[in-house]
């Protein structure tokens, strides 16, 4: 078994029309309000790594009753290599999470801070951002190249990132329209270097 470090996991994807993007703004009072799968445990991702079911309800559950119910469930525009979510780098807020069998749902607030906005822009641009976890515990080999997370994981947060990689994984728009997963790394740079020349 390794010690306890660093594990980033890519999950789900955003892909929103600019008419989407409007209606969700419009029926939560000018929030934009996304939701779709977060996590999915008892499963092989394409990282090699597998979240037991007991591990990640036990981390799940923690997450809510703390994080989200204290309303400080923040998470950043990218992954930096820390277990400290930066302010400076919030964009969006998770509001609830949930069970589907084996997926764990989320839902979360783009916020209105620097790196939120340039998320918004992103999405409205049609650029697909995906949801990926963040959390700190070590990992025990179960062959070929795959390992199991151990009893001693915790979250930290999810992360908005240019390259999800759980295959089967999409975020949706809170009515539940579904989108799947297509994005270039190239993209996502201009138009960020687009929206900060802007700024």
């Amino acid at each position: 078994m390794e010690n306890k470090r660093l594990l980033v996991d890519f999950v789900g994807s955003f892909e929103l029309t600019p008419q989407q993007i409007n209606e969700s703004m419009m029926q939560n009072d000018g929030k934009l309000i996304l939701s779709g799968i977060m996590q999915r445990c008892d499963a092989i991702n394409q990282n090699g790594r597998k979240y037991p079911v007991d591990i990640l309800k036990r981390e799940s559950e923690k997450y809510k009753n703390v994080f989200i119910k204290e309303r400080r469930a923040l998470g950043e525009l990218d992954h930096p290599e820390s277990p400290v979510v930066n302010l400076s780098n919030v964009s969006h807020n998770v509001l609830d999470l949930w069970w589907d069998g084996n997926n764990l749902m989320g839902k979360i607030e783009v916020l209105g801070t620097p790196s939120g906005n340039i998320a918004r822009e992103l999405l409205k641009a049609g650029i697909r951002l995906g949801i990926s976890s963040r959390g700190m515990g070590s990992v025990k080999s179960i062959g070929e190249g795959k390992v199991e997370v151990q009893d001693d994981f915790e979250i930290v947060c999810w992360d908005l990132v240019s390259n999800p990689s759980t295959q089967g994984a999409f975020m949706n728009q809170l009515n539940e329209s579904r989108y799947s997963l297509n994005n270039t790394y190239g993209k996502v740079n201009e138009l960020i270097n687009d929206i900060i020349t802007l700024m």
